[in-house]
């Protein structure tokens, strides 16, 4: 209940914030999600917090980014080669969605195919084709990013994102608000410091 009503209270407090922020025109607020596509706490992350976010329109004050790599590494040769922690059927799914984040950039495009993807991870159905019946999204772009190379590209440039990271990510989903990581819990209530972290960084932006 106290979280139930935590939420409640920031949403309603958002609403406030953000025709401030609207009428002081202040940029809305960077958030980073690095994650990993067979990651159970990713995928419960992407199609639940996430979800909430999108449901209480509170990804209006977001400018949110997605980065399906996760704790991969690269190998020879010349640091090429994605191995990667839950096998290759996660390294495909990884490019499946970074395939779709490229495909399709609009936000609310890309993330109705990536939370059907996780959806169905989340009870370990990884047919992530089905998606685009469901979705009503093309699966052309899909097959042709990666059949390319271009997905294997995509996937390097996410490598390099996530490698770069200072301070290095320390589980996933490792969430980055305003530069800043998140690293209060990895789940169940993970959406009301989110959200609190987020509100703060608007606040700051506001004041300036």
């Amino acid at each position: 209940r106290s979280a139930f009503f935590v939420s409640y209270l920031l949403l309603f407090i958002f609403s406030y914030v953000s025709a401030a922020a609207s009428k002081n025109n202040v940029s809305v607020v960077p958030v980073t999600l690095y994650y990993e596509a067979l990651c159970p706490s990713s995928a419960r992350f992407i199609v639940k917090e996430l979800g909430e976010i999108f449901q209480n329109d509170i990804i209006d004050i977001i400018n949110l980014h997605l980065v399906p790599y996760g704790n991969a590494k690269l190998g020879p040769p010349d640091n090429t080669s994605i191995t990667c922690q839950f096998g290759e059927t996660e390294c495909l799914l990884n490019t499946v969605e970074a395939c779709a984040i490229h495909a399709w950039p609009k936000l609310d495009k890309y993330y109705t195919y990536l939370r059907c993807i996780e959806s169905r991870v989340v009870k370990k159905n990884y047919t992530w084709q089905y998606c685009s019946n469901i979705t009503g999204l093309p699966q052309e772009p899909i097959d042709e990013c990666l059949k390319s190379g271009l997905g294997k590209q995509l996937e390097l440039q996410y490598a390099n994102e996530t490698n770069s990271l200072n301070p290095p990510h320390e589980f996933l989903p490792w969430v980055v608000v305003d530069e800043k990581p998140l690293k209060q819990v990895r789940s169940g209530p993970y959406s009301v410091f989110f959200l609190k972290f987020v509100f703060l960084s608007l606040c700051k932006a506001i004041i300036k």
